[in-house]
C-alpha cells in the first residue's frame, strides 16, 4: 500500500521539483521510502508503506532489468505467487511489484485479468514513450488524473494534483457539488475540480503523445447471468470456499496484521476465517463510545472471546472524535458527509500502534442485501405506491412528527427513473434533487448518477437493482474511499476480502431469496458465519459505525452552524442560497432532528472551500 504520483507531458511545464512536491504531500501513505524517476518530461513518484519484501530492492519506482520499463504502483495483488510461477522472468525480489511489471512485459495489457487484488498502477515504456494506467475492478484503490493543454498528471489523492497549482489552473466543479448534496460524496468520474477526474475502476488506459485511450477490462454488468444460484446447500458451500480462499490470500504479509471487528456480521465472518487460517491468535480491534447508544464494543468482545483472538478494545470520548472532525476534511480532499469516517479514523489510529495491515468487512451489505434501503426499493416499486405517493407524502408530512416527516421524503421525487439515487439520499438524510434545485444558487439540471443500468440477461428485483446501484457508487466512492483515506492517514494498509472479484461475481448471481429471507437480511452470509460463531451473539438490531452527530450539532458543535452556515459565509462562496438554508437551520433547531445531515453537508462543503481555495 502506497501513494503514487507523476506526469506525462508534451509541453515542458512540470519539473522534478513538482514531482517531489506532489509525491511528498502524500507522505502519510508511505512513510518507509520515497522514490522519483524522471525521463524526458515524464515523471513517476512513489511513497512506500512496506508490506511485502521489506528490503530496499523492492522500492519504487521499480525498473525492469533492461531499464526499458518503470512502474509506480499502489495496492496489493494477492495471487502474485501463482503469477510469478508462470513468468519466464526470474524475480529478484519477493514483492508483487516485480511480478506486476513482468506480467505486463510478458502478457501485455491483458495481464490485469490475471490480477486478484486492489491496485492502481502506472507503467512507462521509456523506449516507445508510452504510458499505461490501470485501476482494480471494484475501485478499492484511488487514482485521480488531470489531462489538459499537453499535460497528463496523476495522483493517489487529489492533494497531489492540487500541489501543482499555479502551474495548472483548477476551477470548482458545480456539478460535483450538486451530486455531493444528493449523495454525500463526489461520484466517479467527477472531482471537486472541473479539470480533474477520478480514473474509472476496472479500466485500463494507454497514453501516447497527448492521446489518452481508456477502456474497461471488467464491468459488473457483464457478470450477471441468466440463471441464479438457488440451492442453499450448494451456495453455502461455494461461498464458504470463496471466503476461505479470499481471506487466506489477504493474510499474506511480511508485517503484523489484524482485523477490524465491530461485532457485526461482515467483520465477524472475516475475523472467523482469518483466525481459522492462523496458527496463533490474530489481533482484532474495536472501539466504542462512552455513550451507550453508539457503543457496540461489547458485542465485538463477545465474538473475539469466542474466536480466541488477541483483542484490543478502545473506548473513546466525544472529545477524541471531535478532534478529528476537520482532520477528516484534510484526509478526504473533497466534501465528504459520511461522519462514520471519524470512528474509522479513530480505530485506524489505534490499530496502527500494533499492526501495519488490517482486514475489513466492507461489501457484505451491498452483496447480500443488508441495508434497509433495499426494503424501501421494494416498497417504492409497487404500483399502488407510485400512484398514491403524493397523498402519502402530504399525509406523513402534516403529522408534525419528525420521524414521519423524514419518511415522507421517500415519496417526494420527480422521475422514477432516478429512484435509486433518491432512495439512497433519503435513507441517509441528505438533500433530494428537488431540495437541491432550491438550495443551490446555480444548480445543475440533475445528478450525473441516474441509477439506470443496461439491459441484463435476467430481470433484477428492485432490491437487487438498488444493491447494484450501491456497488457501483456508494461502496466505491463513499465506503472504500473512507477506508482508504482513514487508514492511510495513519500509514495503515487495509484489505477488503469480501470484495474479491470472485465473491462479487458469485454474489451477483445468488438468488435474492438466499440473501433476504423471512425478514432476515444477509441470510446466506449468516449461515456460513454460524458455523464458526453462535447465532445468539448476533440477535440484535443492526447499528452502523456512527457518531452522535445530531446531538453534537445541538451542543458542543453548535458553533459550526454559526460559523459555516451564516449569511456572510454563504455569500462568500456563492453556492447555497442563505434564505433557503436558514429555513433548514430553523427547522433543525425546532426539533426536526433528521435535518442534521443536510446541515453537516453544507458545513463540510464550506470548510472544504475554505481549506482549498478552489473557486
Amino acid at each position: 500500500m502506497c501513494g503514487i504520483a507523476g506526469f506525462f507531458q508534451v509541453k515542458d511545464v512540470l519539473q522534478k521539483e513538482d514531482l517531489i512536491k506532489m509525491t511528498d504531500v502524500q507522505a502519510h501513505r508511505g512513510p518507509d521510502a520515497a522514490g522519483y524517476a524522471i525521463h524526458d518530461g515524464v515523471g513517476l513518484g512513489h511513497r512506500r508503506l512496506s508490506i511485502l519484501d521489506l528490503s530496499e530492492a523492492a522500492n519504487q519506482p521499480f525498473y525492469s532489468e533492461d531499464g526499458r520499463y518503470v512502474i509506480a504502483y499502489n495496492g496489493e495483488v494477492y495471487n502474485f505467487q501463482e503469477i510469478r510461477s508462470k513468468l519466464k522472468h526470474t524475480c529478484k525480489t519477493t514483492s508483487d511489484t516485480e511480478v506486476i511489471l513482468y506480467a505486463f512485459i510478458e502478457m501485455g495489457k491483458a495481464c490485469v485479468n490475471e490480477f486478484n487484488g486492489m491496485f492502481a498502477f502506472v507503467i512507462y515504456d521509456i523506449l516507445e514513450k508510452k504510458m499505461f494506467i490501470a485501476r482494480d475492478r471494484m475501485g478499492i484503490k484511488p487514482l485521480y488524473y488531470y489531462h489538459k493543454d499537453g499535460v497528463f498528471a496523476f495522483s493517489s489523492e487529489l492533494k497531489g494534483l492540487l500541489a501543482l497549482r499555479p502551474k495548472i489552473n483548477l476551477s470548482l466543479n458545480r456539478q460535483a457539488i450538486h451530486d455531493y448534496f444528493l449523495l454525500g460524496y463526489v461520484p466517479e468520474p467527477l472531482s471537486m475540480c472541473s479539470e480533474i477526474s477520478k480514473f474509472p475502476s476496472g479500466n485500463l488506459a494507454e497514453l501516447i503523445d497527448d492521446k489518452l485511450t481508456i477502456k474497461p477490462f471488467w464491468e459488473i454488468y457483464n457478470h450477471i447471468k441468466k440463471e441464479v444460484i438457488s440451492d442453499e446447500v450448494s451456495a453455502k458451500k461455494q461461498l464458504s470456499k470463496l471466503l476461505d480462499s479470499s481471506i487466506s490470500y489477504r493474510m499474506i504479509s511480511d508485517v503484523p496484521f489484524g482485523t477490524f471487528l465491530s461485532g457485526g456480521i461482515d467483520s465477524s465472518i472475516v475475523t472467523a476465517f482469518a483466525q481459522k487460517n492462523s496458527s496463533t491468535p490474530i489481533n482484532t480491534f474495536s472501539i466504542g463510545f462512552k455513550e451507550g447508544k453508539h457503543n457496540e464494543s461489547q458485542f465485538a468482545a463477545q465474538v473475539a472471546k469466542h474466536l480466541k483472538t488477541h483483542h484490543h478494545e478502545f473506548t473513546v470520548t466525544e472529545t477524541d472524535a471531535q478532534e478529528l472532525l476537520f482532520k477528516m476534511v484534510d484526509a478526504m480532499d473533497e466534501p465528504f458527509a459520511d461522519s462514520s469516517v471519524i470512528p474509522t479514523m479513530l480505530v485506524s489510529r489505534l490499530a496502527r500502534k500494533h499492526v501495519t495491515m488490517t482486514l475489513s468487512g466492507d461489501g457484505g451489505d451491498e452483496l447480500f442485501l443488508g441495508y434497509g434501503s433495499y426494503r424501501w426499493a421494494e416498497r417504492m416499486s409497487k404500483t399502488w405506491v407510485k400512484a398514491l405517493r403524493k397523498p402519502i407524502y402530504e399525509l406523513l408530512n402534516r403529522t408534525g412528527d419528525s420521524r414521519r416527516q423524514r419518511v415522507a421524503g421517500h415519496f417526494k421525487y420527480g422521475d422514477f427513473q432516478r429512484i435509486r439515487a433518491h432512495i439512497f439520499s433519503q435513507e441517509i438524510y441528505y438533500f433530494s434533487e428537488g431540495e437541491i434545485s432550491e438550495l443551490m444558487i446555480d444548480p445543475s439540471n440533475a445528478s450525473t448518477i441516474s441509477g439506470i443500468h443496461p439491459e441484463l440477461p435476467r430481470k433484477l428485483s428492485p432490491a437487487e437493482s438498488q444493491a447494484l446501484f450501491d456497488l457501483g457508487h456508494y461502496l466505491k466512492d463513499d465506503l472504500l474511499a473512507k477506508v482508504d483515506r482513514s487508514t492511510m492517514q495513519f500509514s495503515l494498509e487495509t484489505r477488503v476480502p469480501l470484495l474479491d472479484y470472485r465473491i462479487v461475481e458469485f454474489a451477483l448471481n445468488v438468488s435474492a431469496d438466499l440473501k433476504f429471507r423471512n425478514g432476515n437480511s444477509k441470510y446466506l452470509l449468516k449461515q456460513v458465519l454460524y458455523d464458526y460463531v453462535p447465532k445468539e451473539l448476533f440477535d440484535r438490531p443492526k447499528w452502523g459505525f456512527s457518531i452522535p452527530l445530531d446531538k453534537w450539532l445541538r451542543s458542543d458543535l453548535s458553533y459550526l452552524i454559526d460559523k459555516y452556515l451564516n449569511e456572510q459565509t454563504c455569500n462568500e462562496y456563492g453556492i447555497v442560497d442563505y434564505r433557503i438554508l436558514s429555513k433548514y437551520v430553523e427547522e433543525f433547531k425546532a426539533g426536526k432532528d433528521f435535518l442534521y445531515n443536510r446541515l453537516w453537508q453544507v458545513i463540510v462543503l464550506h470548510k472544504h472551500l475554505e481549506r482549498t481555495g478552489i473557486s
